[in-house]
């Protein structure tokens, strides 16, 4: 017989399987994992300003806390990823030094990390998130201030109240920041009908959480309807009233479960 050798890579991620599967610590983590690393930004930064890419003014007001994350390339999916939700775990198994023992963090997409085409942890196709502070630290030791390994899963974002609906842009430009946005999260087609025009206009992704139309609405009642990447719809029947200024923001009282 010949001796059977296994990777240290092979070892580790069995004996995760093995001790989530006999200690039960919940959240189905023996399931759907993926291997990714994190670091953390803005540390001399309010963590509700880590808006960026997304289009989000704040991130508290938006909704989602302070607990957000940039993420590289392969996970923004050119801003489509903009509010999905990640159930994130420091990898323990090799980094015990850093990593909280089965510290988890629920983080919300927010940003784009960008590549530096030289190697760097957000270059294609590397998936990796540049946390803010203090969700970092809700699985990491303070002091590290490099990089951890981490395993992390998609899940379902918990919102409080319905979706909101952020109104930019002038005249007939109209520009709508969606944000709050439970299930999935992460919207893949958006349309936008007003009071007299009675039609489903659809809308396009200017950038991040920012959505577009060219038809003009003013002193008209807004409805919505939204379809997530999951592919969910719902609509939002008269969200915004006719007396809207740009600049307002409008919640409405459906959600996303």
């Amino acid at each position: 017989m010949f001796p059977i050798h296994f990777s240290s890579h092979f070892l580790w991620r069995f004996f995760f399987v093995v001790s989530v599967v006999l200690e039960g610590i919940g959240h189905g983590l023996a399931d759907g994992w993926f291997d990714a690393h994190a670091t953390f930004y803005g540390a001399n930064q309010s963590p509700s300003t880590l808006g960026g890419a997304c289009g989000y003014d704040n991130t508290v007001h938006a909704g989602f806390g302070v607990n957000t994350a940039a993420v590289s390339g392969a996970l923004f999916r050119q801003g489509e990823a903009c509010g999905a939700c990640y159930l994130v775990m420091c990898n323990y198994w090799l980094d015990p030094k850093w990593c909280l023992r089965r510290a988890t963090v629920t983080i919300t997409a927010t940003n784009f990390c960008p590549s530096n085409n030289n190697g760097g942890w957000c270059d294609p196709p590397r998936q990796h998130f540049d946390m803010s502070m203090p969700a970092f630290l809700r699985m990491a030791r303070q002091g590290n201030e490099g990089i951890v390994p981490v395993l992390y899963k998609r899940i379902s974002c918990k919102r409080r109240g319905g979706v909101h609906f952020t109104l930019k842009g002038q005249s007939n430009f109209n520009m709508v920041m969606i944000s709050n946005v439970g299930g999935s999260g992460d919207v893949r087609a958006a349309w936008i009908r007003g009071s007299r025009t009675g039609t489903w206009v659809a809308m396009h992704r200017n950038w991040g959480a920012n959505w577009q139309s060219s038809v003009d609405l003013r002193s008209q009642n807004l409805s919505f309807k939204l379809t997530l990447v999951d592919g969910k719809t719902l609509e939002f029947y008269n969200v915004v009233p006719s007396t809207w200024s740009f600049g307002q923001t409008f919640a409405s009282e459906n959600q996303f479960t």
